[in-house]
């Protein structure tokens, strides 16, 4: 006897399955992300139903004669450098980012230079009509006559359309959650539906070699919104971020098969479209003003290029009897906290009665713990009135103890700020034994910090120069 279709509640941020509704997903705590959805019976396999019988799998070793597929170049550098060189065939990426971020610009440049190159490539999308793409084509100055657009939402006719296609190198849909299948009773966007046509699509490019690039929408918190199995199925998932107050735009590979990972590329965005920045360094300190309080330059890695960027600190008096404010925009605020816990506990700064804000300027988020010194510095140079020297650098973590602990690839952060101009740089002491002292440039001065206190003294023994 045929069953009937049953109804479940499924959670759109993290997939997790109810029997009822309710306001709360007892898995991620989001609320009201739980939607009802339709789920269709399968047949089981009773006392009369023939079972299907496996066959056995070829299997091979390690070890193999052919070749790596050629990557496709999107002839955009800095894409091709979060890629890991360029787009592998019969691979899959996905690419979020907030609204009006410039997803959709990037993309279609891609694909206008790659079809200017000869490749066979076609843009699919669910948000906008051919009419508005060309409109926006013809607003950045992109002219791609064999570019093939499409403005469609059902799966079934996408697949049918790209199963009859040959040759075809890049497909990009524009996006994952606007597509829909007949077969999956729920409606666009819901997790049922992502699901299934994300393993249509990906079935197909795997079967018939085609590079394919999914949109995917993010939820307020800056996340792939759906459940994570999304980003389990793909081959690299890439972030677009970026402040809309700032005209840079960082694409960061949180995940990548065929490549390394936190590797970034930096745009601008101009009335012309997203713009390369092959030196971002440059860029971010070009309105850097020296000789001020509250202000020092680290130099970071992201993924394998090195980055100076510059931490910004101002400290104000307490208002009021609440708490002291702490606003922080581009580093983490539970790791500023500590860091001023460590100032306070173990080199006798104290600042809990003053407000801290700290910002990284040029709208690039700092992640690795390489930046304590640098925020540090930025700290004592506030709390002091002792400005940092303006050719000096700064890197190193801070521990608990107020150790400064090494950092990776300090001979790549070092030639960054030798070539642009630097003349200074703190680093961590080596303790450790085997530890190769790092190579500084010639022209180049390093002093290696073994504890916060360390660096705190310097900036003391300036203010009891300046006083005397």
């Amino acid at each position: 006897m045929a069953r009937r279709p049953a109804n479940r509640f499924v959670c759109q941020s993290c997939g997790a399955v109810f029997s009822k509704w309710s306001g709360r997903c007892d898995a991620c705590g989001a609320w009201n992300s739980i939607v009802e959805e339709t789920v269709e019976p399968t047949a089981t396999g009773g006392t009369n139903a023939r079972r299907r019988t496996g066959a056995r799998i070829n299997l091979v070793g390690l070890g193999g004669d052919t070749p790596p597929p050629p990557r496709i170049e999107t002839c955009i550098g800095e894409l091709d450098r979060v890629l890991g060189g360029g787009l592998v065939p019969a691979s899959v990426v996905l690419v979020g980012g907030d609204p009006g971020i410039g997803k959709s610009t990037l993309l279609l440049q891609g694909a206008c230079a790659l079809a200017r190159a000869g490749r066979k490539v076609m843009y699919i999308s669910g948000e906008e009509a051919v009419d508005q793409i060309r409109l926006r084509a013809r607003r950045l100055g992109l002219e791609a006559p064999t570019l093939e657009l499409a403005a469609a939402i059902n799966v079934a006719d996408i697949a049918a359309t790209l199963d009859a296609e040959k040759d075809l190198a890049l497909v990009v849909i524009d996006s994952i959650q606007t597509m829909w299948m007949e077969t999956v009773e729920s409606a666009p966007g819901t997790v049922s539906q992502v699901r299934a046509c994300a393993f249509e699509l990906i079935r197909l490019a795997k079967q018939r070699g085609f590079s394919l690039i999914l949109v995917g929408h993010v939820t307020k918190e800056g996340a792939l919104a759906g459940p994570r199995v999304l980003e389990h199925m793909v081959d690299a998932v890439m972030y677009f971020e970026g402040d809309r107050g700032h005209q840079f735009r960082i694409l960061r590979a949180a995940k990548n098969r065929f490549g390394a990972t936190d590797e970034i590329g930096v745009f601008a965005m101009t009335d012309q479209g997203l713009e390369e920045v092959p030196n971002p360094s440059a860029l971010f300190l070009a309105e850097r003003r020296g000789h001020i309080a509250g202000s020092a330059v680290f130099a970071g890695m992201e993924g394998t290029r090195p980055v100076l960027l510059e931490v910004q600190a101002l400290l104000s008096p307490k208002a009021g009897d609440g708490g002291a404010r702490r606003a922080v925009v581009g580093w983490d605020t539970g790791r500023l906290n500590m860091l001023l816990a460590v100032l306070e506990a173990r080199c006798g700064i104290k600042l809990n009665a003053m407000d801290v804000h700290l910002n990284i300027a040029g709208g690039l988020r700092v992640g690795e713990p390489a930046a304590d010194m640098a925020v540090a510095a930025a700290l004592v140079s506030a709390a002091t009135g002792q400005p940092t020297s303006a050719g000096s650098v700064y890197f190193g973590e801070v521990g608990l103890s107020g150790e400064i602990r090494q950092v990776s690839q300090p001979d790549t952060r070092l030639k960054e700020a030798h070539k642009l101009g630097f003349e200074h740089a703190f680093l961590p002491r080596r303790i450790a034994r085997g530890n190769r002292k790092p190579t500084a440039p010639d022209g180049l001065g390093i002093q290696e910090i073994g504890h916060l206190g360390d660096l705190v003294s310097l900036f003391t023994a300036g203010m009891e120069e300046a006083e005397a």
